[in-house]
C-alpha cells in the first residue's frame, strides 16, 4: 500500500491545459510525484530523499 503523502504542490512547470505532475512528502521523508490528470486516484512515484536529490540533480546538469 502506498504511503499518505501531503503538501502537494504542481510543477512550476505545468501546462495551462491541467497536465502536470504534483510533488507531496510523507511523514518519512519520502517524496511521492503523481500525474494531476489522476485527481489523486492513479499511482503514486516513490522516491527516497536521497533518491529525489539525485534524479533533480540529473534533471537540472541536463537542462544545461
Amino acid at each position: 500500500m502506498s504511503k499518505h503523502f501531503h503538501g502537494w504542490r504542481k510543477s512550476g512547470y505545468s501546462e495551462p491545459n491541467g497536465h502536470c505532475v504534483e510533488v507531496g512528502r510523507a511523514a518519512d521523508g519520502t517524496i511521492g510525484v503523481r500525474d494531476t490528470m489522476h485527481h489523486g486516484d492513479g499511482p503514486t512515484l516513490e522516491f527516497s530523499r536521497d533518491a529525489w536529490h539525485h534524479f533533480l540533480r540529473e534533471i537540472r546538469a541536463a537542462d544545461h
